[in-house]
């Protein structure tokens, strides 16, 4: 449904979810349970992720929590308790395809971490392309307290994101870090206080979604596909995906405009 110049919302029951400006904000809304996930709000997620995928007016993505503690604290432990390991499989897989979706989604995608992103919380902002911080956000991945590990892609995007010794620091000891800590080692990329945080994070997406889009998912997809690949394996990837900026209009205005020293208007074609 639409609501007021350049605005769409659409209904879910775990779930806020806006388009406005070209911006989708995807905001986890169970704050009685610290928006954690259970596997309807994953499933909804995912059905959220994927118009945003074949939405062509959407140019970028912000994930946030509803409240003040959390971002997400984690999976739902309260529906986990009792799951029989065929039927945790499949939670996890659901969290995988979800977080994959949103991995190599052709948009940028920033989480907007508000409070708590733990366990299934920091995995989500993993699975985004940056990351930004209120000062009151904490992350971690405490899975072992409660006999488990890392199920939706914990063992293996943190230590892409911070190196293996610190990831199996914070995943064998469950410890929390704050934001601060959060951004000295990599899992960060910006701080701002707690009332700044959506509104900076949208000036962000903004700016993003103003590049030139092709660029932008060729750029992504680079980083993405080349970044544990052999290094010749890597930078043919690259080479390819750059070529392939030669065919657009954006490109083309690009550098028309910088050789005519003016600002590009970049169509998105």
């Amino acid at each position: 449904m639409k609501v007021g110049k350049g605005l769409h919302r659409m209904e879910y029951k775990n779930l806020l979810f806006e388009i406005e400006e070209g911006i989708a904000t995807i905001t986890f809304n169970r704050p009685k349970a610290l928006n954690a996930m259970n596997s309807e709000t994953m499933g909804e997620l995912l059905h959220a992720v994927t118009r945003c995928r074949n939405n062509e007016s959407v140019r970028g993505i912000i994930l946030t929590g509803s409240g003040e503690k959390a971002f997400v604290a984690g999976a739902d432990i309260a529906e986990m308790q009792n799951l029989r390991p065929k039927e945790a499989l499949a939670f996890m897989e659901l969290g995988h395809e979800t977080l994959r979706l949103l991995e190599t989604l052709p948009k940028p995608s920033i989480a907007a971490v508000n409070g708590f992103a733990l366990g299934g919380g920091t995995e989500i902002s993993m699975a985004c392309d940056i990351r930004f911080a209120s000062e009151t956000a904490r992350f971690g991945q405490p899975e072992i307290l409660i006999g488990l590990i890392p199920g939706w892609g914990g063992t293996q995007r943190l230590s892409r994101l911070v190196g293996m010794g610190r990831a199996k620091e914070l995943v064998m000891s469950g410890e929390l870090i704050d934001a601060k800590r959060a951004y000295e080692i990599g899992l960060v990329n910006r701080i701002f206080p707690p009332d700044q945080l959506l509104t900076e994070t949208k000036k962000f997406a903004k700016k993003l979604a103003g590049m030139p889009g092709f660029a932008v998912k060729m750029a992504k997809h680079a980083i993405n596909f080349g970044y544990d690949l052999a290094i010749d394996n890597a930078i043919r990837i690259e080479t390819e995906c750059c070529a392939q900026c030669f065919s657009t209009d954006d490109q083309k205005e690009g550098m028309k405009a910088f050789l005519e020293k003016r600002k590009p208007a970049y169509t998105g074609s």
